[in-house]
């Protein structure tokens, strides 16, 4: 079945509301790749209880709305969809523990075109339930690469931000470990091309491939300890657009350019030669 474009773009996506603790702080930094020092005093603030803080990445899973687009009435096939982008703003620090409210809607749907897939775009607004006060703002495309030409429109789309060419002014090789996507699923991902072997070779990959928002929460990683100094506060806005997919184990490489507070990048796997991330930008506060 096509995608039902009309259904599809007055499809009203259900408030979420999560409850958030101080094990889904912790377990969502592990899940990124924290801790891998455990003498890293650094590091150690995101992942232990004692004077904890939430990674700025952190941001792209409150109000996490799962896998809405599952619905078979909206005709899109589930076991072909991937990530496509990915961007966070955030307007107040990001909490360690209480109640917040996700607001998602559809902003838009592309026709690629047959045999090239379609993309949907989202925009979430996540707010603290007591006070009803901002958090942060999400945007988010996701790739639908089996159901292009369903007839709806090619555009518009948003021009990709241009990352430098030259060498960079920052390199950070991150590794990855073999049951990171099996960690990082339980901070409310559970799509089971990031777990099951058999579904992953039905999508067209050779093995369990890592989240999208996996490889994003690596390349904030990069940044945030490579022109951060480990300072959350810093970090403020961050977007980029995948690829290419990463496996469990292999390092991920950030390239960063820094342009005053504007920081332009990239991500890549050396062992393969591919960007997994690219026209990435990130914004940190002076």
């Amino acid at each position: 079945m096509p995608i039902h474009y009309e259904k599809l773009l007055s499809w009203k996506i259900p408030v979420v509301e999560q409850r958030l603790t101080r094990r889904d702080t912790i377990l969502y930094a592990l899940g990124v790749g924290l801790g891998a020092d455990p003498c890293d005093a650094e590091q150690l603030k995101f992942v232990y209880e004692e004077r904890l803080h939430a990674l700025p990445t952190m941001a792209i899973i409150l109000g996490y709305p799962g896998p809405w687009h599952a619905n078979p009435e909206l005709g899109i096939t589930r076991s072909h969809v991937v990530h496509g982008e990915q961007g966070f703003r955030i307007h107040r620090p990001l909490p360690v523990e209480g109640v917040v409210a996700g607001h998602t809607r559809i902003t838009g749907v592309v026709d690629k075109g047959k045999d090239k897939g379609a993309l949907i775009m989202t925009e979430c607004t996540v707010r603290e339930k007591a006070g009803n006060e901002l958090i942060c703002t999400l945007a988010s495309t996701t790739f639908c690469r089996a159901d292009g030409g369903f007839g709806g429109p090619d555009g518009p789309l948003r021009e990709p931000h241009p990352v430098p060419g030259g060498s960079p002014h920052h390199v950070c090789d991150l590794p990855t470990l073999p049951q990171a996507a099996l960690i990082y699923r339980l901070s409310g991902d559970y799509n089971p091309l990031h777990a099951d072997p058999a579904y992953a070779r039905k999508a067209g990959f050779k093995m369990p491939i890592v989240h999208g928002r996996l490889t994003f929460g690596i390349a904030g990683h990069a940044i945030l300890k490579t022109l951060c100094g480990y300072d959350p506060a810093r970090l403020v806005s961050m977007e980029g657009r995948f690829s290419a997919p990463v496996y469990p184990g292999e390092t991920l490489r950030t390239e960063m350019w820094r342009d005053g507070n504007v920081v332009s990048f990239h991500a890549t796997v050396p062992s393969r030669g591919v960007t997994v991330i690219n026209n990435g930008r990130a914004e940190l506060k002076p």
